[in-house]
């Protein structure tokens, strides 16, 4: 059984800040796709509307959305935002992740 997605209130927040910016929606899209150092990488957009089969979650009113084949790969996984001495960035805690690389953005199964 595939696990519902969280969304952290740090995200949530910087992803209203962000949608405020750029006159959008407050929803965060994640996707996977092939590549990064891992095997398959995350890819964060704002999208202007959640999909009829998207996965969705809602932190202080901010959603997650995730299509059903990236839903697969990142079923749950907490999304957060993070900032550092080395930046800030969005990251995925995915539990089904096998391997993953230093900069957090790709993983492999």
């Amino acid at each position: 059984m595939i696990q519902n997605l969280t969304l952290t209130p740090a995200a949530a927040k910087r992803i209203a800040w962000i949608a405020e910016k750029q006159a959008k929606p407050a929803i965060l899209r994640l996707s996977v796709e092939g590549g990064g150092c891992s095997g398959f990488q995350y890819k964060f957009d704002l999208a202007d509307a959640t999909e009829s089969d998207d996965s969705v979650s809602e932190t202080d009113g901010v959603k997650l959305a995730v299509d059903p084949i990236s839903l697969d790969l990142v079923g749950g996984s907490t999304v957060d935002f993070v900032e550092s001495l080395g930046g800030a960035a969005f990251r995925v805690e995915n539990p089904n992740a096998a391997a993953g690389c230093g900069c957090g953005s790709s993983f492999g199964i």
